[in-house]
């Protein structure tokens, strides 16, 4: 007879299948950045990566925030977007790629520990054993032996995962406002995260760099798919699935930019790696089954989030 766990699992199955290509996709940043855009302007990159896909979003569905719901926004487009890039950036130009992957790679274990303050729910052993066993299994896939920490890269990396853990773990227990898509949900914070980034782009890089095909191939990937299509698969995911299990997910980003640096550039994958890479796919896996001798908690629509949770009304035509 099959589990309540491993059926609730299943039943989940098709949203953490479009949850996970958020993550996937985010896996070829790496590549796109080094290949294709011009060097020393991460923070433009980042930017147009957000503002342009927000303002889109708010332009196809013609929805703006109403009442609390603009310093929700606000508070959420900073720290999904808007602190976020900057401190990966940071992290990734003053440690190596593998170094600064793994200490990102500690946000599920983060939104383990934040589900118990934020959203009151009880602390899991489970859930944070599986979390350092996610971690151990990034760091085997992409730490090389000439991996050198530097203070600020490595506090920038983990402060960029504890900014995405509390964003993940705020979106949860905010919602969505009722009547409101994940489009526009993502179009805000995008939105909010691109204007965040406009004066510390422009204070940090000064002018932006000149744009050529290569370089317009590589902004248009990571506004129209790597911005606006990820993120509104990834608030829906982070909007009906456990927090923690759409968090996990997140692991498969460093996993997609270590298999395109072996086969698109040439970087090897040893015993090692491969190891590393079972442990991280386990944690994944079982990320997405419930703790055991829990009933498993059938997470509402957004839509039927109440008025009174703060999703009373929105502006403009509703999509």
């Amino acid at each position: 007879m099959t589990s309540p766990a491993v059926r609730t699992a299943r039943g989940n199955l098709p949203r953490t299948l479009l949850t996970a290509l958020a993550p996937l996709t985010w896996g070829t940043v790496y590549v796109v950045t080094t290949e294709l855009l011009p060097p020393g302007h991460p923070l433009f990159a980042g930017l147009l990566r957000a503002l342009p896909a927000g303002l889109i979003a708010l332009a196809i569905t013609r929805t703006l925030p109403r009442g609390a719901w603009w310093g929700r926004v606000a508070v959420l487009g900073t720290l999904n977007i808007g602190l976020l890039f900057p401190l990966l950036f940071v992290a990734a130009e003053r440690l190596p790629g593998g170094v600064a992957a793994t200490l990102t790679a500690a946000m599920p274990l983060m939104v383990a520990l934040l589900a118990v303050p934020v959203l009151r729910e009880s602390p899991s052993a489970r859930r944070l054993a599986w979390g350092v066993v996610g971690v151990a299994g990034i760091g085997l896939v992409v730490i090389g032996p000439d991996a050198a920490f530097d203070a600020v890269g490595v506090v920038a990396g983990l402060a960029a995962a504890a900014t995405l853990a509390f964003g993940v773990a705020l979106t949860k227990r905010w919602g969505r406002p009722a009547g409101v898509g994940p489009t526009a949900f993502a179009g805000w914070q995008l939105t909010a995260g691109g204007l965040f980034l406009v004066p510390v782009t422009f204070l940090a890089e000064g002018a932006p760099p000149a744009i050529g095909p290569a370089e317009a191939l590589g902004y248009l990937w990571l506004g129209l798919v790597c911005g606006l299509a990820t993120f509104v698969l990834w608030f829906r995911g982070v909007a009906t699935l456990p927090v923690t299990s759409a968090a996990v997910l997140g692991l498969l980003s460093p996993l997609v930019a270590a298999l395109l640096g072996a086969v698109l550039l040439g970087q090897t994958l040893g015993p090692v790696q491969l190891v590393g890479f079972g442990l991280a796919l386990a944690a994944i896996v079982a990320g997405q089954l419930p703790a055991r001798g829990r009933p498993a908690v059938r997470t509402a629509p957004p839509a039927a989030v109440s008025r009174a949770a703060g999703g009373n009304g929105v502006r403009g035509r509703r999509r």
